[in-house]
């Protein structure tokens, strides 16, 4: 159980926050609002009161970073997106969970016990909590849509990942325990953060594998901010590579493949051919879960590449894939807007009622919950203003595209593909897809503002569309 710390310091967030945008620009203090809270504040620990959703390590940090833009700074921040994809995307993701409540008013009973039935009020919270989710996506659209900004965010990620590193590189040499130090409880199972005869850190995020992708996160960030800033380049690989020996010591397979792949191509790439590649895993990361329904994923050569390297992770690669058949055969009983909450979406012993769901993919929890529609809201919503960016950016010379917009296009990217098997959809994730489409849609207001112009003057000079050439 939390000690009374952890909810002292969910309670002392909003006076914390007040004071970081009092002190710091509003880009800044934004950014370690909801990157600090979400390192810093104890996970599992909410108030949870009735018909809304629980204040906790999102919520609170959300809601007071939209109050003090809103009520103390005086900020206007418009809720939907310009563009027509955008407000559809925004609109199905905060009223697809309607549908939801509406379409599962039956319960769900065992042999021993039952699920309820959702209700009507239970749509509400649903909307409440959908709204509370994505306001770090309004609130960097609208503050964080320019390439200043941009900055802001890398050096805040490469900053954030040095300090962390100090509890990160304690827990790898004395076992996970900083939470239970501090808050007074371990917030996962301790048998999973013991891999290959030592520890894998987790400090006071949800588990391991969130500290290795954000270890990532801030490599990623560091190499960038090594290649744009010539003047610092020594201080900056030096970061970088203390970062990267950092990601090694994290042990996931996952987030060191990704390294693997995004360090080469943040640090020689062009910035265009990083849009690209953002863009290409995006559409992966989105229609995946077709393919994957359809048997089009290549399981079995999957597995037999996993028992060429190791036989416990093909036992586990195996484990999951069964898990996500089963749960995919729940879901396919209601496609469009899934099974809703209280656990209806998992599969169970009819007889018992034990529940035999092991639930990993983000992808595969929102397909349950919320269905079809819900999950092209919330991935349409991450995809696109990368979807977005690449295609603005293709009009731009090469030194007119940002020396950040790339890396954090990769890093939402990359964060997409992560959410195939395994929840890491944070905060974070919205802020980056929120500064990503305010930058995208910025790109198309000032390319609206510029007049059509002959490219060229003289005789042989094109005119303007709307004036027809004359020939002599």
């Amino acid at each position: 159980m939390p000690n009374a710390l952890a909810y002292l310091m969910l309670l002392a967030w909003p006076m914390i926050a007040v004071v970081l945008y009092q002190r710091l620009p509003i880009e800044r203090a934004l950014i370690w609002s909801i990157l600090g809270a979400y390192l810093i504040l104890p996970p599992l620990a909410n108030f949870d009161f009735p018909l809304i959703p629980p204040f906790n390590k999102i919520s609170i940090p959300n809601l007071v970073a939209f109050g003090i833009c809103v009520l103390m700074l005086g900020r206007r921040i418009p809720f939907l997106p310009e563009s027509g994809v955008g407000k559809v995307l925004m609109l199905l993701f905060l009223m697809s969970p309607v549908a939801t409540v509406l379409t599962n008013s039956d319960p769900i009973w065992f042999n021993v016990g039952g699920l309820p039935g959702l209700r009507a009020h239970d749509s509400i919270s649903a909307v409440i909590g959908q709204a509370i989710d994505i306001l770090p996506f309004i609130l960097a659209r609208q503050l964080l849509a320019t390439e200043k900004a941009q900055r802001e965010i890398v050096l805040a990620l490469m900053l954030a990942g040095l300090a962390y590193s100090l509890p990160m590189l304690v827990e790898i040499r004395l076992s996970p325990q900083i939470n239970v130090w501090v808050y007074g409880f371990f917030q996962h199972d301790f048998i999973q953060m013991m891999r290959d005869g030592g520890f894998r850190p987790i400090v006071f995020l949800p588990h391991a594998l969130w500290v290795a992708f954000f270890t990532l996160m801030a490599l990623l960030s560091a190499v960038a901010l090594w290649r744009a800033e010539p003047s610092k380049r020594a201080m900056h690989m030096l970061a970088a590579g203390y970062l990267g020996v950092l990601l090694v010591l994290c042990k996931s397979m996952a987030s060191l493949a990704y390294a693997l792949l995004l360090v080469p191509i943040v640090r020689f790439a062009s910035f265009r051919a990083q849009l690209r590649l953002a863009a290409a895993m995006a559409l992966v990361a989105l229609f995946f879960p077709l393919l994957r329904g359809a048997d089009l994923v290549p399981v079995k050569a999957m597995l037999t590449q996993a028992e060429a390297f190791s036989e416990d992770r093909a036992a586990s690669l195996a484990f999951r894939f069964n898990n996500e058949n089963r749960l995919l055969d729940r879901a396919r009983e209601r496609p469009a807007f899934g099974w809703g909450a209280w656990g209806r979406n998992r599969v169970y012993d009819p007889l018992t009622g034990k529940d035999l769901s092991v639930i990993d993919g983000r992808w595969i929890i929102t397909i349950g919950t919320f269905g079809w529609f819900g999950y092209f809201a919330e991935f349409g919503l991450l995809a696109w203003p990368i979807l977005l960016l690449a295609r603005r950016a293709r009009r731009l010379g090469a030194g007119e595209i940002p020396p950040y917009a790339g890396t954090l296009a990769l890093i939402l990217a990359a964060n997409m593909i992560d959410m195939l098997p395994n929840a890491t959809l944070i905060p974070f994730t919205w802020l980056l897809a929120g500064a990503a489409l305010g930058y995208a849609e910025s790109l198309g207001r000032a390319r609206a503002e510029i007049p059509d112009t002959p490219a060229e003057s003289g005789p042989d000079a094109v005119p303007p569309r709307d004036e027809p050439r004359t020939i002599l």
